[in-house]
């Protein structure tokens, strides 16, 4: 039996580890923000803010010279990596116990926040991930605490990295215990919760606690709830289109000189698309932003979610490494304001943010297959949305229930 003595000396060294955990992730994400804020700075004159709303009169010749510079970088970068480094090791296998190699992973961390800082049309929310859950291995095997509590660590390492980047603390943490450990319980909650709160406390001090999307009020209304129901299963069919078409682009990235010819050139191609669509740029908030405000015509927005759709493809079929996170939410938003707007005309009711914020959440719920994370990110990140709930649910059923049904029907023809 533990004697009382022993179970003290435990706990207090769990909660210490626990809180150094939480610290290094909320350092890991202020580094982070910090680096690619100061990119975008240098180069756009800017460092808050969807990208380029702070320039007035963007050069078209700027924009296509930085994203041709992302992809020289780029190019050079990952083909230096994966010619003369170990094999990257993502957060879920280092959450197994795989051990991450500590100077490969900061390049990939550094490559991904310089493409985006230039603004590559990929999420920004990996680096954090793997430089927090890079810190959270570190601490758990200077501590020497066990196997199963430093899984559960560095889960919980990444989801702070999450929650420190965007201040997004519950959503951090969920995204800890729902995707990375998938086991709901106290040993998980608490150091989850833990984490998170404290990353995001210590990334505040370059981080803004302001909504990452300004979004006007949300009205709950009959004619959204009705188009909810019927939206949800379209927009899961289109997010798992969007997983499926990024899967396809990353099975066919170069893996060889190529990418020192293949990433220019499609990077370069995306700073062209930009000078008439500059919404493309970026981790997706910039079209995000576009669709809540609904400040275009629902014609340029849905040509706006097209080109970012392909932009987003060609940057991850390039071989750029990076999230998938936000520009997935961007999508959803865009789609909802599109099909928002058309239902309007037939029945009046919410505004189109209304709408954008359900389909946002729905299509990262599908694209995710994580409901919860989908639904707390994007209440975090607009600072809204709870009197939206049941339509929101409905939703995100209806579209969850159709990727769930397909990717069914997918594994039972792969085995006949």
């Amino acid at each position: 039996m533990t004697s009382a003595p022993a179970h003290a000396s435990w706990l207090v060294r769990l909660v210490f580890v626990t809180l150094l955990v939480g610290v290094g992730a909320g350092i890991a994400g202020m580094a982070a923000s910090f680096a690619l804020h100061g990119i975008e700075h240098l180069v756009y004159g800017f460092g808050e803010g969807t990208f380029l709303d702070d320039l007035p009169t963007p050069s078209s010749g700027l924009k296509v010279l930085a994203l041709a510079s992302a992809g020289v970088v780029g190019g050079i970068g990952w083909w230096a990596l994966r010619r003369w480094g170990r094999p990257v090791v993502p957060v879920e296998q280092a959450v197994e116990g795989r051990r991450m190699p500590v100077l490969v992973t900061l390049g990939n961390v550094a490559l991904q926040i310089v493409i985006v800082g230039l603004g590559a049309s990929i999420g920004r929310e990996v680096a954090p991930r793997e430089l927090a859950a890079l810190v959270a291995q570190w601490i758990t095997r200077k501590t020497g605490v066990t196997a199963r509590e430093t899984r559960i660590l560095v889960a919980c390492g990444a989801g702070a990295g999450l929650a420190a980047v965007y201040d997004v603390p519950l959503a951090g943490a969920v995204f800890a215990v729902e995707i990375l450990l998938a086991e709901l319980s106290i040993a998980t909650i608490i150091p989850a919760l833990a984490t998170s709160a404290i990353a995001a406390l210590v990334a505040r001090l370059v981080t803004s606690a302001a909504p990452l999307y300004s979004v006007p009020p949300l009205e709950l209304s009959p004619s959204l709830i009705v188009w909810s129901v019927l939206v949800g299963p379209v927009i899961g069919f289109a997010a798992l289109a969007f997983v499926v078409l990024i899967k396809w682009a990353g099975a066919r990235r170069p893996k060889n000189w190529l990418i020192l010819v293949v990433m220019p050139v499609l990077f370069t191609l995306v700073g062209v698309i930009s000078i008439w669509l500059p919404d493309v740029l970026g981790n997706g908030r910039a079209l995000g932003q576009l669709s809540f405000a609904a400040t275009a015509s629902l014609g340029f927005i849905a040509l706006t979610v097209v080109a970012k759709l392909f932009t987003t493809t060609v940057t991850i079929g390039a071989g750029a490494a990076g999230g998938t996170l936000q520009p997935a939410l961007a999508l959803g938003a865009g789609i909802g304001a599109v099909l928002g707007g058309l239902w309007l005309v037939v029945w009046p009711g919410s505004g189109i943010a209304a709408f954008a914020f359900v389909a946002a959440a729905a299509f990262l719920s599908a694209s995710m297959k994580a409901p919860l994370t989908a639904l707390v990110l994007v209440v975090e990140f607009t600072g809204q949305g709870l009197t939206l709930l049941v339509p929101t649910l409905l939703a995100i059923g209806g579209s969850v229930a159709v990727s769930y049904m397909v990717d069914r029907r997918r594994r039972l023809i792969a085995v006949d």
